[in-house]
């Protein structure tokens, strides 16, 4: 690690810095050297194969997993560490959450608490981590739950809900916590074939509204549409990365072009 790794972003500097990170998990290279960078209200698209370090590096950035090097920077503030000088000191526990609470992240499984209606489950966070007062984070809730048009849903239990109804409600919970970026974890994976336009629509309206995005998917038509650039990685390393119209449509390295025509059939 390299003072430059350590010095402060600067004003006008992107919204995400990612900056040399290594990821090992024991004797396997999730990441290898992996440096990005992600403007404000910019949508990046990250497409590869399985095992290509995708959902690892999305981990890293909401602090699910340490990373072994590099740096990570959000807005001006290092993540997961506090800087002293060319020292770098794990956060505490409260002070990770604080943190964490910038990034919203949106998983393949919903996660949804099973004994709360839609609306609790999208007031929970405002009013137990915020400190929201309970109208104000219902009020909101409900504002969220019409954005992702399920306003009639909002006493419905999960088990009451489509996977795709599930997985909009997870968005609107994301989105509850004000985040600066979100980011999605291949959010349609899990969901049958006739659902996933319906989760598609409401982060296609996300990305036109400005906010700013990464997300992993495998939905290349939805990332041509909607990406400002799309990164292709493969085995832990950045293959390719450019604008959508170029990387899919005409990809200039052979591994990025065997995986979409792979993906495309």
């Amino acid at each position: 690690m390299t003072a430059a790794d350590l010095a402060r972003p600067e004003g006008g500097q992107p919204l995400l810095r990612i900056c040399n990170v290594t990821k090992k998990f024991q004797d396997y290279v999730a990441l290898d050297d992996v440096s990005l960078s992600v403007s404000k209200g910019e949508v990046v698209c990250l497409i590869g194969g399985s095992g290509s370090g995708k959902t690892t590096l999305l981990r890293c950035i909401n602090q699910l997993h340490d990373i072994n090097d590099g740096t990570i920077w959000l807005e001006d503030e290092l993540v997961g560490y506090r800087q002293d000088g060319l020292k770098l000191y794990p956060l505490t526990e409260k002070e990770t959450i604080r943190q964490r609470l910038k990034s919203g992240m949106v998983f393949q499984r919903f996660n949804l608490f099973p004994h709360m209606t839609a609306l609790q489950n999208i007031t929970e966070g405002p009013v137990q981590v915020l400190k929201t007062p309970r109208q104000v984070a219902e009020a909101t809730a409900m504002k969220l739950l019409e954005r992702v048009g399920l306003a009639t849903k909002a006493s419905s239990y999960p088990s009451q809900l489509s996977g795709g109804q599930q997985q909009r409600v997870a968005i609107a919970r994301a989105l509850a916590m004000n985040p600066k970026i979100m980011l999605f974890d291949e959010p349609t994976s899990a969901l049958d074939p006739e659902l996933v336009g319906e989760v598609l629509a409401v982060m296609r309206e996300l990305a036109h509204s400005g906010m700013t995005m990464v997300v992993v998917t495998h939905e290349l038509g939805f990332a041509r549409e909607v990406a400002d650039r799309v990164v292709f990685m493969d085995r832990g390393v950045i293959v390719e990365e450019g604008p959508a119209s170029e990387v899919l449509v005409s990809p200039r390295e052979a591994r990025t072009q065997a995986f979409i025509s792979a993906v495309i059939g």
